[in-house]
Formats: C-alpha cells, structure tokens, sequence
C-alpha cells in the first residue's frame, strides 16, 4: 500500500515539476503519439460492425442451406450485429444532436 502511495506522490511531483507548455505548432506534433486518433477509432469500430453483419449473413445462409449451421448460433451471431448496429445508431443520433446544437450557438 505505502509503494502505491510513493508512486502516486512521484507522479504528482513530475506533473508539478513540467507543466505542459505548448506554444509552437510543432508541439502539437506530439499527441499523435498518445493515443489513436478519433479517426482510427471510428474506422475500426464501422469496421467491426461490418464484420459482425457477414459473420451473421454467413451463419443465416449457413442454417438456410443446411451446412451444419444451428439455429442458435445463427440467432446469436444476428442479435450481435443487431445490437452493435443500434448502438452504432444511438452515436451517430448524439453526434448528430450534438453537431445540431453547437450550430445553434450564437457567438
């Protein structure tokens, strides 16, 4: 417990020693470095949801023309991509009800 707590105190005295100063253009260079970008991010997640509706596409035709497919493994492989679909939905729905309200900002 008192290792985690030196940790946490060594972390807090690096953050106050080097406050971030970001003043050049060039700066900004840095923060790909962080993290996957908003981009990569949605290109993956589109991405999967493809991938779920062909695996649920295979496995419907795999049950309808009798290659040893089950019903149940054809039901749960739909209900994923149907589900990952409405929730794809529900952000595009936010992003879009949020892209609406910043546009109704007045400055």
């Amino acid at each position: 417990m008192t290792t985690n707590m030196q940790q946490i105190s060594g972390l807090s005295d690096r953050i106050n020693e080097s406050p971030l100063n970001i003043t050049k253009s060039s700066d900004f260079a840095s923060f790909d470095k962080i993290g996957p970008s908003f981009n990569g991010i949605f290109q993956n997640a589109v991405h999967s949801l493809q991938n779920l509706e062909d695996d649920a596409a295979a496995k419907v035709n795999g049950l309808l023309s009798g290659d040893g497919t089950d019903i149940h493994t054809a039901m749960i492989a739909t209900q994923k991509a149907s589900l990952t679909f409405e929730a794809a939905l529900a952000v595009r729905n936010k992003a879009v009800s949020a892209y609406q309200q910043i546009m109704s900002m007045q400055f």
